[in-house]
């Protein structure tokens, strides 16, 4: 078969330029409009390019980030639709190394027609037309032209994975030059075993271009009918593995005219692998191929002649070519192949041709007729062989570049970039003779002073070693420690090789992306030198068993010899770090400020920052933050990633398999086994972005768990839980990989993994896993497997049962409760890697596609993500993640600033929703009492005419409008759970508690609304018979005065004042003795109280109810309250001073007596100023009072005595304050007085109705006076308390607890008054109420707020009026009092108007309706300002005291919370909600501010309980009945409390400050001795303090 190649032999300029800085090809003569060349046309390449889309690509190179994105193309099946396709589908193919990569070929019409029923010849015809195909090789030569140098390299070195040939020559065949791939080899890493090292089972690795082999070269002359790709790939293929490493023409495409590629040589090897039946050369050889004729291609035929061994010419005829052979300056021997059956073999030629080379008959190969392809292979096999066996010409890739020179070849090396970084890298480099001793020279800060500094930081998390010490002196002294070796760190200076790698890591991009690769190339090949070294003599000691110190030093060795870039970025790290520890200004600190930019700006180019370090098995924590902050700089606003990682056993292609997926470089090579884990950054794509809503995919590649390196070591187990908690923790999709084939492996690495998915359910982040099965081939394996799977799931059952044993989180019962996990769905199968016996074999189809499909189903994942995360946040986590890790129990260390945020916003609109509940419900009670005052009244319309029938519809109203807003609460909290910002999920298991606390919330209102009813309903009840009796006297009154008008009219003579004013007073007088007053009674409220408390104490037995009898309630409550330790307690009196920090117990009892009397006393305060009458709601508040504050101090034992007499105590002192309410509130209400009261007012109406005045005016200042100013001022007052509480939370310090906790305590540190700690501590709830009290005055002093809700209410009040105004005048009422009554009816709801008043105000009136009405309007306008101006005089302290809701307790309720106390430092708990499950608090004190001291020396405790919970010292208390317990164990006697270990070693900064500054005053205070203070606590300034509780709140 002959092929036709088009040849274009137009001569061109020389535009193209080897490596980096390829000259940009310029379009022929173009004038830049993108117009054709000369004369209009374009040449071969152009037309390519532009056939290909790649013509924007060839001046400006395809990058490797470019390619690495994930986009629409890399995540979908779409087949090539037309050839500007074919280049990306073959990139995106021989990225994941798919050995169909080079069948590139466009859907055409033919195939969508192959269907076609009917017969149409012409059309059958031309759909054979393959004139618009693409050959591959061009393909491949236009993305080569068109691709910078680590596009090169990457192409070249997944090419030669796949085993396709790779370009050695690389034409322009425009210019007729052609480049040597140098640069683009480097990359390559082979490892062979040659018959030489058969029976050691040795083996060779070395990186290809430095590998001396032998270069057999095949070239055409003329037309030849042997295809000799065909042949060379039957060469390298042994019998039971073939495979096409060349394309030929029976390949799909590859009978396609070649338009860019004659000229490209390749070059391919074959490693042999040490099995004598299996190898086709015993020997390693490199196979070159020329494509085209070598009569058009002289320099590459002249260059193959002087590098090869050998160079076997194809041809079928010799006519011409004799002097094209003979004029070549070999080197190589020539063979001659010839096809004999060919028309046009000429034997002459021949046999002139071989005398003049002076060939022999070995020299020449034949093909005859006799001859089949197979006899014909086998014969240049055997030629071939003797060649490579014999041949002392071996030449290695990097030697060739000197003959390409000679010749006018390009190297793509030779680039200023790529030679300045090559310099700079093996400057570094060349000073490597002993990799360990370099180590300990030139990296020293990274040896063991940073695995010193690490064993320091997690004793500090973990205190193992703490012994009898004393806890914070032993922290203090780990901390000099840790300053010790950071001034040790400081006094290396900097190595050369540090000082040499971060300047050339600092030169511009390009050059830098050179060195980093020239490095790792560099001491990859370091390390592969002194690591095969150390293998050889590992095996040779292993041979003798008595030589075992000898192989454990070896196997270190072998551990220590691997030397990376890594090392000299963690080398960068520990520097970095240490110049931390100096002063700000030191300049050595200012020069090193950079190193993070640098960093970061390596991994936006695609480069892996190491996350942890494997060797010292630790995270420097501020190297790594420092470089993310950086990254986010440099991405913000684009800055949202998802996270990938990979977890499983050592060496089971964790790494091939994220190469293979995402086509990153992570070390996969023999010897570089992954350590600690690495990060690396892939852009997404714009079109992808929107389904994934990130910017950037993060993947992470982990060390093997299990690894045999590390097995030797106490910790591995401890080491592989920690990093596996780290990268769950981390990321959004884990990928498992595991080997179903080893069980016992399996279950340990199982346990870890299930370990890391327990914690991160149990902190709120839930990663979605995917188990990946490698090396299963079979295609039923899915279905094979179900039983495995079963298995695999009753194992993860088993693994999560004992997990959750082992963390105390026993409910999770199975992998399920866990995680979401679906069997079918959660497991992938994936055949082995190689198709084959390595070294020869390519990469598996079949691995390839399996790892596309998991790469599909692992984006899918992270598309149903609940939401991305931030660079910021993902530093977050990490931080939180390794600070909970470095704890023994990493659940119940866990706090991560990113969860607080979650909960902070959780809790903030919870508090919005729960004050938007209150609020609507303090106006509905204000509404409904409102109208309960005026029941009876005219004020009223109410078809209703019984108070307890109208109660009762109240509370059904009532109970309508709670559960609405209840729903309404629970949907808020439902809704706000769906959203996918904000980190929602992190919190969800605070769901449930919410949700109690919004049912707690509406029966606590229920029963508030209820009582305020019924209080309201029973007041007015009480009112009825002394309104009747007023209203019957007025009448009387007003009828005698009407009759007496009459009379003194009828003396029919002009009557003076006096005469009036004498008749006036005789019928009063006569009145007054004839009606009937009955003297008011005063209830006993002494009994009513007795009574109450009787019953509430008579379910605790007889013993309490003889207890009450021993007291008069009236003697209760005169003097302080003083608690004596009785009854059961006299066992313990004397052993309870010696308790070890517990504080007294009767101490403590009496705090909480000071504590419940003081609240008590308040809510005595709060009824009293209502100026009501007495009602027994009020008692029943105050013993639910005590109750509650008894039952929230369960902790501390106290007795029945204790109870009754704090009952009676507090119950003495109401019934003492409400019995004086109560006779006050007679002595107001008494009918006599209240006639009385207004003997002149009816003095003067008397003398207006006889003498005839107009009224009008008068009346109508008199109604506004007496009746709608009291009221409006009333309204005022009720409204104005809600008002103020809004106000005061919108200010952030209100608005949740930690934020009000963090308020509180900045404001005493910038008091720095001991006095102020000392009651803040001592008197906390008195505190923090001043406290508040302090803050809504200061707010509202200067009055602008108060005046606008005042002016707010006032303005309503009298649109209210004037509506009900004009409403009475539209309705026909006979006289004034109708049209009064009908005003006060539309008023009914709003406003309680006096009914005393506006009795008084209705008799003797003979003003009219409609002047009345005019005069109302214009005094209402008057009473506004007169309201005002009130208002303004008023200070805000005076108006507090008057509120119906008073917005310090209903502040100080809302922020106190549940009120709890740590049991060991009495900081209050900050939990969100009424009801929560635990209790917490964000920062611990020393116990020593909870007056704890050491018995025998008095002194004062330093201990902080945050520390103590993870020490191994022990407490004892009441609740331990004085028997010593672990701290670690202090959650069996404190159920309900939840200490976790400070957030940061500095957590607890503040409170050590404090005890610090003010030791001597607070021992004093406490009667007890100073403290022993740490020398680190005296160290700390405010500003740190203030820092710490910052970091404590996550304050912003």
């Amino acid at each position: 078969m002959t092929l036709h190649m088009g040849i274009d032999d137009e001569d061109s300029s020389d535009l193209y330029r080897a490596g980096e800085d390829d000259t940009p090809m310029q379009w022929s003569d173009s004038k830049g409009d993108g117009q054709p060349g000369v004369c209009g046309k374009e040449t071969p390449l152009e037309t390519l390019l532009e056939d290909l889309g790649l013509q924007q690509l060839y001046p400006e190179k395809l990058s490797l980030s470019t390619i690495l994105q994930i986009d629409k193309k890399t995540i979908t099946d779409e087949t090539a639709k037309c050839n500007s396709d074919l280049p990306w589908y073959f990139l995106k193919k021989l990225m994941m190394v798919n050995v169909t990569a080079r069948n590139v070929k466009r859907t055409s019409a033919c195939e969508s027609s192959c269907d076609d029923p009917l017969l149409d010849f012409d059309h059958l015809f031309d759909s054979q037309n393959l004139g618009d195909t693409l050959n591959p090789l061009d393909i491949i030569t236009a993305l080569f032209l068109c691709s910078n140098g680590f596009v090169r390299q990457e192409l070249a070195l997944k090419m030669s994975m796949c085993q396709f040939s790779v370009p050695l020559l690389l034409p322009n065949c425009d210019t007729k030059q052609c480049t040597l791939m140098l640069w683009a080899m480097r990359d390559i890493v082979k490892k062979y075993r040659p018959q030489s090292l058969t029976e050691s089972k040795g083996f060779i690795e070395d990186r290809i271009v430095l590998s001396e082999l032998p270069m057999i070269s095949f070239v055409r002359l003329g037309e030849c009918s042997l295809s000799k790709s065909e042949i060379l790939n039957k060469l390298l293929s042994n019998s039971q593995q073939y495979h096409d490493t060349l394309v030929h023409h029976d390949m799909e495409c590859g009978d396609s005219p070649r338009r860019i590629s004659n000229g490209l040589v390749e070059i391919t090897w074959y490693l042999p692998c040490g099995n004598k039946n299996m190898d086709v050369f015993s020997e390693p050889v490199a196979v070159a191929n020329l494509r085209g004729d070598i009569a058009s291609f002289e320099t590459q035929f002249s260059f193959l002649c002087q590098t090869s061994a050998a160079v076997f010419v194809f041809f079928d005829t010799l006519d011409s070519a004799c002097e094209l052979l003979t004029n070549q300056h070999h080197k190589a021997q020539i063979f001659l192949v010839g096809n004999h059956q060919s028309n046009r073999f000429g034997i002459d030629a021949l046999k002139k041709v071989a005398t003049k080379l002076g060939l022999t008959n070995s020299n020449i190969l034949l093909k005859n007729k006799q001859m089949n392809d197979a006899d014909f292979v086998k014969t240049l096999r055997k030629t071939v062989s003797n060649v490579v066996e014999n041949t002392k010409m071996k030449m290695r890739i990097e030697q060739m570049a000197d003959i390409a020179h000679e010749l006018g070849i390009w190297v793509d090396e030779e680039s200023s970039e790529c030679q300045t970084a090559k310099k700079n890298a093996d400057a570094i480099t060349a000073e490597i003779q002993d990799i360990l001793q370099y180590k300990e020279a030139q990296l020293p800060l990274q040896g063991q002073i940073w695995k010193e500094l690490t064993r320091l930081e997690k004793e500090e998390f973990r205190l193992r070693n703490v012994g009898s010490e004393n806890i914070e002196d032993y922290k203090s002294d780990l901390q000099m420690q840790k300053t010790e070796l950071r001034k040790e760190q400081n006094s290396h200076d900097i190595s050369n090789a540090m000082t040499c790698f971060i300047n050339a890591i600092s030169s511009p991009e390009m050059e830098r992306c050179y060195f980093l690769k020239w490095m790792r190339m560099n001491l990859d090949n370091v390390s592969r030198e002194k690591l095969s070294d150390l293998r050889e003599r590992y095996k040779e000691k292993c041979k003798n068993h008595e030589n075992k110190e000898e192989i454990k030093d070896i196997d270190r060795q072998l551990s220590n010899s691997s030397l990376g870039t890594e090392h000299f970025f963690r080398e960068m790290g520990q520097i970095y770090e240490a110049s931390l520890s100096l002063p700000e200004r030191d300049p050595s600190r200012e020069q090193l400020q950079h190193l993070p930019k640098l960093c970061a700006q390596l991994l936006l180019d695609g480069f892996p920052l190491e996350l942890v370090d494997g060797e010292a098995s630790n995270i420097p924590l501020r190297w790594v933050s420092d470089v993310l902050s950086q990254l986010n700089d440099l991405m913000s606003p684009k800055n949202k990633i998802l996270v990938v990682t990979v977890l499983g056993v050592q060496s089971t292609g964790k790494s091939t398999l994220l190469n293979t997926m995402f086509g990153v470089q992570f070390a996969v090579s023999s010897g570089r086994c992954t350590r600690g884990a690495f990060m690396l950054l892939i852009r997404i794509d714009e079109d992808v972005k929107k389904v994934l809503k990130c910017d950037f995919m993060v993947i992470i590649d982990t060390e093997g768990l299990k690894s045999p390196e590390l097995a030797q070591l106490d910790n591995s187990h401890e080491h592989d839980n920690e990093l596996a908690t780290l990268v769950v923790g981390l990321s959004d999709v884990t990928i498992i990989n595991i080997a179903m084939e080893n069980s016992t492996e399996m279950k340990d690495i199982l346990q870890i993994v299930v370990h890391a998915f327990l914690r991160m359910k149990e902190v709120g982040k839930k990663p979605k896993c995917q188990f990946v099965h490698q090396n299963v081939s079979d295609v039923s394996a899915h279905e094979k497997n179900l039983r495995d799977r079963k298995l695999l799931l009753q194992q993860l059952n088993e693994m999560t049962q004992a997990a959750a044993k082992m963390e105390r989180k026993e409910e999770n019962k199975s992998f399920t409760d866990v995680m979401e996990y679906s069997p079918d769905t959660g497991n992938c199968y994936i055949p082995g890697l190689w198709n084959g016996n390595p070294p020869m074999a390519p990469v598996n189809a079949g691995y390839s596609e399996a790892v596309y499909e998991l790469k599909k189903n692992i984006i899918q994942m992270l598309g149903s993500c609940e939401s991305s995360a931030n660079i910021l946040e993902f530093t977050g986590w990490m931080k939180s993640l390794w600070n909970a890790v470095k704890h023994e129990n990493f659940i119940f260390s866990f706090r991560n600033s990113l969860v607080a945020d979650a909960y902070m916003k959780l809790c903030t609109e919870f508090n919005k929703w729960e004050w938007e509940f209150k609020k609507e419900m303090y106006t509905w009670v204000t509404n409904r009492e409102t109208r309960i005052y005026n029941f009876g009244t005219v004020a009223v319309k109410s078809e209703i005419s019984d108070m307890s029938e109208y109660l009762t519809h109240l509370k059904s109203e009532a109970r309508t409008v709670l559960s609405e807003w209840e729903t309404k609460l629970l949907g808020n909290l439902a809704q706000y759970f769906k959203q996918t910002e904000g980190h929602v999920y992190l919190v969800e298991g605070y769901k449930e508690g919410f949700a109690s606390s919004a049912k707690s919330l509406r029966r606590e209102m229920e029963s508030s609304v209820f009582n305020q009813l019924t209080v309201a309903a029973d007041i007015r009840k009480g009112m009825t018979e002394l309104d009747r009796i007023k209203e019957n006297h007025t009448k009387e009154l007003e009828g005698r005065v009407r009759a007496l008008i009459e009379r003194c009219r009828g003396k029919k003579v002009q009557m003076t004042e006096k005469e009036l004013d004498q008749e006036f007073d005789k019928m009063w007088t006569k009145t007054e003795k004839e009606l009937c007053f009955k003297e008011m009674k005063f209830d006993d409220i002494y009994n009513h109280v007795s009574h109450l408390l009787r019953a509430n104490v008579s379910h605790k037995g007889s013993h309490a109810c003889k207890l009450l009898s021993q007291n008069r309630l009236q003697d209760c409550g005169l003097e302080p309250f003083k608690y004596r330790a009785e009854g059961f307690l006299k066992h313990f009196r004397n052993k309870l001073s010696e308790i070890f920090s517990i504080q007294g117990h009767t101490q403590a009892v009496q705090q909480i007596a000071d504590n419940i009397i003081a609240s008590c006393t308040q809510l005595i305060s709060v009824e009293m100023q209502r100026k009501t009458n007495y009602h027994d709601t009020y008692i029943q508040k105050i013993l639910n009072g005590i109750d509650e504050g008894l039952q929230n101090n369960q902790d501390v034992k106290t007795g029945i005595e204790f109870e009754v007499s704090l009952k009676q105590h507090i119950c003495g002192i109401a019934a003492r304050r409400f019995q004086k309410m109560h006779e006050d509130f007679i002595h107001v209400n008494d009918p006599s007085r209240c006639l009385n009261q207004n003997k002149e007012k009816f003095r003067t109406d008397f003398k207006d109705v006889f003498h005839e005045r107009d009224q009008c005016q008068k009346k109508a200042e008199e109604f506004t006076h007496r009746c709608l100013k009291p009221a409006v001022e009333d309204f005022v007052s009720r409204s104005l308390g809600p008002d103020i509480i809004g106000e005061m939370l919108t200010n952030v310090q209100f608005s949740t607890r930690m934020f009000f906790q963090y308020s509180v305590l900045l404001d005493l540190l910038r008091q720095d008054d001991f006095e102020h700690y000392r009651s803040y501590i001592c008197s906390y709830e008195e505190y923090v109420k001043k406290w508040i009290l302090n803050q809504i005055v200061e707010r509202f002093s200067n009055g602008s707020k108060t005046f606008e809700f005042e002016g707010r209410h006032v303005q309503s009040s009298i649109r209210r009026i004037n509506d009900a105004v004009n409403k009475a005048k539209t309705e026909k009422s006979g006289n004034l009092k109708s049209f009064v009554k009908n005003v006060c009816r539309e008023l009914g709801d709003k406003l309680v108007i006096s009914q005393d008043a506006l009795g008084a105000f209705m008799i003797l009136n003979n003003a009219d309706q409609e002047q009345f009405a005019h005069w109302l309007t214009e005094c209402v306008k008057d009473m506004a300002q007169v309201l005002q101006e009130k208002f303004k005089e008023t200070n805000i302290q005076t108006k507090l005291k008057k509120l119906n809701v008073n917005p310090q307790n209903e502040l100080f309720t809302k922020l106190i919370g549940c009120g709890k106390q740590c049991p060991f430092c009495a900081a209050p708990c900050e939990a969100g909600g009424q009801v929560h499950t635990h209790h917490w608090t964000s920062l611990h004190r020393p116990q020593a501010l909870g007056k704890f001291r050491w018995y025998g020396t008095e002194k004062l405790i330093t201990d902080v309980c945050s520390s103590s919970v993870i020490s191994d010292n022990r407490f004892r208390c009441i609740g331990t009945n004085g028997e010593w317990y672990p701290y670690k164990l202090f959650a069996k006697i404190f159920p309900d409390w939840r200490i976790a270990p400070d957030v940061s070693l500095q957590a607890s900064d503040y409170w050590k400050y404090v005890l610090a500054k003010f030791n001597k005053q607070f021992s004093e205070a406490f009667a007890a001795q100073p403290a022993d203070i740490p020398a680190t606590w005296k160290q700390i300034e405010p500003k740190q303090a203030e820092e710490s509780i910052k970091v404590s709140f996550n304050i912003k």
